[in-house]
This record gives structure tokens, C-alpha cells and sequence, in this order.
């Protein structure tokens, strides 16, 4: 019976590819133990619980980015948050640990590397986080979503879908998702969404110039987010959800999606096929335009800066996108090039194969581990000095 460690929590961008994977190897090893480590603050806090899985918790620690109190305790801090984690990981004899990223994943890189458990790092954004990069240095087991991330040992695996929308026939559900929202079967779907909690840009550009969209013959299914001020409209095609929760009907309408450029979105859109005009959020570390980088460069989707997206732009540049059904329909199957739909499958065996490969090994110190003692090896060395 093997025991995983699944790492990560935060954000819905780590937990979610997170519990896809942890629900894969439940239903695929239903004699394995799924553990996951995350914080008490984070989201993970709340849905891990929710889907079954024991929670491990370890303190909420951020990489300090400038000198500050707070950096000068930072590895006092973080010795200590790995010395809990190895002691989780002999109480729980621990087989695999893997990692999505996240305040828990840097301890837990670290842990399993001192402790000789196999390591597997996956990182859901093309512009990688601190903790993942730190993790790529101790094992050869990274997996990524796009193509265009430079991680240290990185290959593609694709983002871990949720099931309803991995096991999506867009085509067979149509019908039900026109009946679903009233939709009108024979006018074209531009969805837009900014998420659960909505986003303000989108929503005020395509309230303000819906009427430009419908006039070129398409109705507009709009999830403005649970804490958006857009809850009623005029127009008869302009058809206004504030909270979605049949996601993948909505995608099954959809001929065009106006949307954020988060990670799990830019995947689920790719993964299906969607042509899209990817808007990315304007604050952080600029990942939501790295995200959109590879679909961009593939001609399946049109990138435009949040400042840029406004009314005039609609009316000039995406109404006559809307009037070209044959650009949109090769912008669909350019998109559907990118996508990845077995992304939990593929990252499941990543996992596998770091586990037949046996213990982690840190590009800086590789180690292979004998019933005896550790030692590092010539042939290591040398694949080390060339990756």
C-alpha cells in the first residue's frame, strides 16, 4: 500500500490540480493513502476536508522578497517548518511526496529531499513560483502545464482538469446547455467570465457596449461573479449569471469565451478546443500573460492588456473578430493544438515513475539510496552536469 504526500493549498490554482490528482489515485488505488499537507489559512483549509482527504498542516510561510524582521527569522523559520515535516513524514511512512506549489511546498521539497522520500514538483504556471523553482533542484520529477515554462527538469504534462470538464463532449451537450441558460439555439455564444468572484474590467466593458456584441448576431451568457454590482440588464440576449455552477454547460455554449488568463482557465479552454481573448489580470507578478503566451503564439487565442479593454475596443476590434466565423472556427482548432485533456493522468504517472525511480535526487547533491547508506554516483554526476 503506498501513502502520498500531495503538497500545495493556498489559492485555487494549487488546490485544485491538487485534489484532481489526489481523486485519481483514490479512484484508480483504493488501498493507497492520500494525505495532504497545506496551512490552516489557506483554501485547502476548507475543501480538502470537504473531498475526504486528512489535512496536515504546517505554518504559513512566505519567501521573504526584501530585507525586512520578518526575512532576518525567515530560515530559522523555515528549519523549522522542515523538521515538522520530516517527522510527518516518518509518522505517516510516507512514500512519494508531491508538491503544486505554495506556502506548504517549500518545506515539504526540502523535507523529502533530507529524507530521501521520491519527489515530484508540478507547477501550474508558465512563469513558476519561488517554492517550485527551490523544488526542481531536488528531483528530476517536474511537471509542467505549458510548454514555454523554463523550470529546472521540466516537461509537459498538462494542468490536472477537473473531472466534468476532462470527460466534457462539448458537441452531445450543447442542446442541454442552451436549455440550461435559455439560450437562443440558433445565435452564436460569446460567454465572459472573470471567475467566481468576477472581475470588474470585464464586466463594465461588456455591460457598457453589449449592445455592439448582440448587433452582430450573438448573444452574450455573462457569469459576472458573486461580487459584482451587474445584476440586471435590458437586453433580451444579454443573459447575466452572477455564480456559475455548471461551468462546463457554460463551455459547452460558448463559441468565443472573454475571460481571465489564470492558469486553470487558459488549460480548460485549451483543453477543449476553445478559441478565446484572454484579458490578464494587471496585478502580481505578471504570470496571467505568461500563461496566455503558448495558445497566443498558436493563433487560438487574442491577447489584450486590461487597460486596452474597453467599449472602442470591442466595438473595433472584437465585433469584427464576432463577424468572422471562419477565423474563430481556425482559431478553435489552433487552440485545441495547445490543450492537454490527460493532464491527471499524465502527472499521476509522473508520480508512478517517481517512485519506481526511488528516492529524490537534488541536481546540486545526487544521491541514490542503498538498504546501507547514501551515496553519489559517477553516472549521476554526469547527467546532472549536462541537463
Amino acid at each position: 500500500m503506498t501513502t502520498y504526500l500531495l503538497a500545495g493549498g493556498g489559492t485555487a490554482g494549487h488546490v485544485n490540480p491538487l485534489l484532481a490528482v489526489a481523486d485519481r489515485i483514490r479512484d484508480t488505488e483504493p488501498d493507497a493513502t492520500v494525505l495532504v499537507l497545506g496551512t490552516a489559512e489557506g483554501l485547502e483549509a476548507r475543501l480538502v476536508p470537504l473531498r475526504g482527504y486528512e489535512l496536515l498542516t504546517v505554518p504559513r510561510l512566505p519567501f521573504p522578497r526584501r530585507p525586512s524582521r520578518a526575512a532576518l527569522g525567515f530560515p530559522s523559520a523555515l528549519r523549522g517548518a522542515v523538521a515538522g515535516v520530516r517527522e510527518l513524514l516518518d509518522r505517516h511512512d510516507v512514500d512519494v511526496v508531491v508538491g503544486f506549489g505554495g506556502y506548504a511546498s517549500a518545506p515539504a521539497y526540502v523535507a523529502a529531499w533530507r529524507s530521501h522520500v521520491p519527489l515530484v514538483v508540478h507547477e501550474a504556471n508558465a512563469k513558476p513560483g519561488i517554492a517550485n523553482v527551490l523544488g526542481s533542484w531536488f528531483t528530476r520529477h517536474v511537471g509542467v502545464v505549458h510548454r514555454s515554462t523554463r523550470l529546472r527538469h521540466g516537461r509537459q504534462v498538462g494542468m490536472p482538469l477537473r473531472r466534468e470538464i476532462e470527460q466534457l463532449d462539448r458537441r452531445d451537450s450543447r442542446q442541454e446547455a442552451v436549455a440550461e441558460f435559455g439560450l437562443d439555439p440558433r445565435k452564436p455564444t460569446l460567454l465572459v467570465t472573470g471567475g467566481s468572484s468576477g472581475a470588474r474590467r470585464l464586466n463594465e466593458t461588456i455591460a457598457r457596449s453589449a449592445t455592439s456584441v448582440l448587433g452582430a448576431g450573438w448573444q452574450i451568457l455573462h457569469v459576472t461573479g458573486q461580487k459584482s454590482d451587474l445584476r440586471s440588464t435590458d437586453l433580451a440576449d444579454h443573459h447575466l449569471l452572477p455564480y456559475c455552477d455548471r461551468m462546463d454547460l457554460a463551455l459547452s455554449a460558448a463559441d468565443l469565451v472573454v475571460s481571465r488568463a489564470g492558469s486553470a482557465t487558459v488549460s480548460e479552454l485549451t483543453a477543449l478546443g476553445l478559441p478565446s481573448v484572454l484579458v490578464p489580470y494587471p496585478v502580481g507578478n505578471g504570470e496571467q500573460v505568461h500563461n496566455a503566451t503558448d495558445v497566443v503564439a498558436a493563433g487560438g487565442a487574442v491577447l489584450v492588456a486590461d487597460a486596452d479593454f474597453s467599449p472602442d475596443w470591442v466595438r473595433s476590434t472584437l465585433v469584427r473578430l464576432l463577424q468572422d466565423r471562419a477565423g474563430i472556427a481556425d482559431m478553435a482548432v489552433r487552440a485545441g493544438t495547445v490543450g492537454v485533456l490527460d493532464g491527471t493522468d499524465r502527472t499521476v504517472e509522473l508520480v508512478h515513475e517517481a517512485l519506481r525511480a526511488g528516492p529524490a535526487r537534488g541536481a546540486a547533491h545526487v544521491r541514490t539510496r542503498t538498504a546501507d547508506h547514501t551515496e553519489t554516483t559517477s553516472t549521476e554526476r554526469t547527467s546532472t552536469e549536462q541537463s
